[in-house]
């Protein structure tokens, strides 16, 4: 059974920096396209990034080169490095895979930016 574990939200000053960490168990990083999402209050849920099997990255626009997606094939693991943090990066973070058509997702991590 395939099981994300998010960690590493937290409050932050605007500007500042969080790293989030996505365990993965029950299937391989490296073998699958891993995500982050989020989701605001009253929004809907957002990719914010992938890394595909082949080691693309895409990012959405409102992030694209303040975060960086990566994974540790060694621990299983990927990451999401959040740089020049704003008010509007506020949300709750999920990590997501999809295997053999079924979406699997963590429960999230909080990520609040105060102004």
């Amino acid at each position: 059974q395939v099981q994300l574990v998010e960690s590493g939200g937290g409050l932050v000053q605007a500007g500042g920096s969080l790293r989030l960490s996505c365990v993965v168990s029950g299937t391989i990083v490296n073998t699958n396209t891993m995500g982050w999402y989020r989701q605001a209050p009253g929004k809907q849920r957002e990719l914010v990034a992938n890394v595909f099997s082949g080691g693309k990255k895409i990012y959405a626009d409102s992030v694209n080169g303040r975060f960086t997606i990566s994974r540790d094939n060694a621990k299983n693991t990927v990451y999401l490095q959040m740089n020049s943090l704003k008010p509007e990066d506020t949300a709750v973070y999920y990590c997501q895979t999809n295997r053999y058509g079924y979406d699997y997702w963590g429960r999230g991590t909080q990520v609040t930016v105060s102004s």
